[in-house]
């Protein structure tokens, strides 16, 4: 016989579970960055090689470690260094992005990336880029994998 302390038990252990897998749920949706950013334009992988083909100045926004290991070849590193959250309403006086290193000329036109859509260092650079003035912004989402699944050159 079942005791009415075993069956509060057991639907405690439910309710346990089930705020966990929504927590869960909720932490891997909210990891992966947005579809849009106002004031820049979102490439895919093509795009983003006919950009950098014509000359657009490319931003690698990953760690130094990273674009030493493999980068799209021509990019330049500019590391954002993020401590903010994962978030579109993050705070970027936590982060630190060195915007001096960006073409001086703010008509210059400017792609970012980093390691794809769970990677929000590229965002961020993209949208402190916007913020600093920078006219034409590319953000490629997707980033290096869909770069190197596409077979486009890396160094």
């Amino acid at each position: 016989m079942i005791t009415g302390s075993q069956i509060s038990f057991r639907v405690l252990c439910i309710s346990l579970v089930s705020a966990a897998t929504l927590l869960f749920s909720n932490v891997s949706f909210a990891a992966n960055t947005p579809n849009s950013l106002k004031g820049a334009t979102l490439v895919d992988a093509a795009k983003a090689k006919s950009l950098v083909d014509s000359g657009v100045v490319l931003i690698d926004a990953r760690v130094a470690n990273e674009y030493a290991d493999a980068h799209i070849k021509g990019a330049i590193s500019v590391p954002y260094k993020e401590k903010s959250a994962k978030s579109e309403d993050y705070d970027a006086s936590q982060d630190s992005f060195d915007l001096s290193k960006l073409p001086a000329d703010k008509s210059t036109p400017i792609l970012f990336y980093c390691n794809g859509e769970e990677c929000w260092k590229g965002y961020k650079a993209s949208k402190a880029a916007v913020k600093a003035g920078y006219k034409t912004v590319y953000w490629f989402r997707l980033g290096i994998p869909e770069w190197k699944a596409k077979g486009y050159p890396i160094e």
